[in-house]
């Protein structure tokens, strides 16, 4: 377990939430799958909640704003000054989705996408940190990005984010760790996703922590899911890729046992 008590250094992927169609079964499935429990984002959140592991945030979901959107788990990078930020993801050839704003005092947001229209999340803490355990079951512990467009990716986020890459391509599988520039830990992923279908869009994915992947797996099948990806075995351990019965993707992976 790591639990974090501090801010998140700029350019940390540190928050992920979901907008649901249906938020009670969405409640329902993921306290089912990674023992959930939740806690009201305030009067004011329009009935947000944190997803909660031992009283401490690890992710959020919330009603969805627009209906005609798809279910996705949205990735949220750190940012020191989301007004900086967002000039800089503009000047590098990014969209604004939503400008910056306030979210009562938890914090300021926007929301991007990036040159091949993968969406993300700019979040600067105020109350707020994002998620405060990580790297535990039912917890984040990484989030990648899925892109056709591999080079002008890597190009956009260094740009935005003055992030760096280590590149780990092998066996023709073409992937990039994210360095942020604090310190330069590796903090999230770039593949080069040449197998996307036509109709779904340059993404980033979020991977939650198991400690038992294959059940967890079983289960979510259980509970109406699908495996985009089954059970195999990574040099990072085992995982599955699901795709949980309102729509959104996102993976299970052995719990690696490391800080933050």
């Amino acid at each position: 377990m790591s639990t974090k008590i501090s801010s998140w250094p700029s350019a940390t992927p540190m928050w992920v939430d979901l907008g649901a169609d249906d938020l009670s079964a969405a409640k329902a499935f993921y306290a089912d799958l990674f023992g959930w429990e939740y806690v009201s984002g305030g009067e004011d959140s329009g009935d947000y909640l944190l997803a909660h592991i031992g009283g401490h945030a690890v992710a959020g979901i919330g009603p969805k704003q627009d209906p005609a959107m798809p279910t996705v788990w949205t990735t949220f990078l750190a940012s020191d000054d989301v007004e900086v930020t967002s000039k800089k993801i503009a000047a590098a050839g990014g969209q604004l989705i939503a400008p910056p704003f306030d979210v009562m005092d938890s914090g300021r947001m926007a929301l991007a996408a990036d040159t091949a229209g993968a969406v993300f999340g700019i979040w600067q803490a105020g109350t707020h940190i994002g998620a405060e355990r990580v790297n535990e079951h039912g917890a984040l512990c990484w989030n990648e990005l899925h892109t056709r467009d591999y080079l002008a990716a890597r190009a956009f986020y260094a740009e935005a984010f003055d992030v760096s890459y280590q590149d780990i391509t092998e066996d023709g599988y073409v992937y990039s760790t994210i360095r942020r520039p604090l310190d330069g830990r590796e903090v999230g992923g770039v593949h080069h996703d040449t197998e996307l279908p036509d109709d779904v869009p340059n993404y980033w994915l979020t991977w939650f922590a198991s400690e038992h992947v294959d059940g967890t797996a079983a289960r979510a099948v259980e509970l109406g899911s699908t495996l985009i990806a089954p059970v195999t075995d990574s040099p990072l351990g085992r995982m599955a890729i699901v795709q949980a019965p309102q729509g959104e993707v996102f993976g299970v992976i052995d719990a690696p046992h490391t800080n933050e």
